[in-house]
């Protein structure tokens, strides 16, 4: 059975960016895994780290449950997510284990720098997939003959670190698994106070819903999308190699005006 992973930083960045994609996936045969890095430790104002830790962990695989997808546990705490060897040898045991054809990450430029950590990671535990040589820990097989794929999704509030508006390269109609997408974020009940109150995010749900609706808008036939651009295939695959456009066909439409700025 073909796989695709998601490895995110905090319990509900998957719901809120890309699960859409995720389930779309499902549908057509994949096996999901669920990844969050970080434990989700500093996301409350009432309660200390570890019932945060704890209550976060359940929403997750409430979530994961919802989504069809296979839960794994964290490996540090918020704000801990560094570019490091540990981290690097950690991640890329998962990425063996499930073998994805598709990874799909954050942003290489978010408004966070675990996000945008977390993209650094996981491309490269993506590219010493192959790599007997390198030690991961614990140890694992290196995969022989495999392809994958690496796709960022687009960043909260569509923008860059800079403020600069970011284009994707295709987008993902998620127009009929929405409701399925809005229980899975509804599963992290903990967060909706504490987005508003930290970010002034206001409704949860609605925020994520209004993204969707403009990157759906931006593709210019879906009414409900995510954006995605395609990590360079060198160290990973053939330069053709796109299996989120060949598993989802009609529900992937690539941006013209981006690939023919490549």
């Amino acid at each position: 059975m073909k796989s695709a992973i998601a490895i995110v930083a905090h319990p509900d960045d998957i719901e809120f960016l890309f699960a859409g994609t995720l389930l779309q996936l499902g549908r057509v045969g994949y096996e999901l895994h669920y990844f969050c890095l970080a434990n989700g430790g500093c996301g409350s104002l009432t309660m200390d780290a570890q019932a945060t830790v704890k209550l976060r962990r359940s929403e997750a695989k409430q979530a994961a449950v919802i989504l069809g997808a296979k839960w794994h546990g964290p490996l540090c705490n918020d704000l801990e997510i560094i570019y490091s060897v540990d981290l690097i040898k950690r991640l890329a045991v998962t990425i063996r284990e499930t073998r994805p054809e598709i990874v799909l990450t954050h942003s290489p430029d978010d408004y966070m720098a675990d996000h945008t950590e977390t993209a650094r990671l996981a491309i490269t535990a993506a590219f010493t997939h192959g790599m007997p040589n390198f030690d991961t820990e614990p140890p694992s097989q290196a995969l022989k003959d495999h392809r994958l794929a690496v796709y960022h999704a687009m960043p909260h509030g569509l923008r860059d670190g800079l403020r600069r508006r970011v284009v994707p390269d295709s987008y993902v109609d998620t127009s009929d698994v929405m409701e399925t997408k809005r229980q899975a974020l509804e599963a992290h009940a903990s967060q909706g106070a504490w987005l508003d109150a930290s970010q002034g995010m206001g409704s949860y749900v609605a925020n994520m819903e209004e993204m969707s609706r403009e990157v759906g808008a931006m593709s210019g036939i879906f009414e409900h999308a995510e954006g995605w651009r395609r990590h360079l295939h060198l160290g990973l695959s053939p330069e053709e190699f796109d299996p989120l456009s060949e598993a989802l066909q009609n529900r992937y439409q690539v941006n013209l005006d981006y690939k023919a700025g490549l």
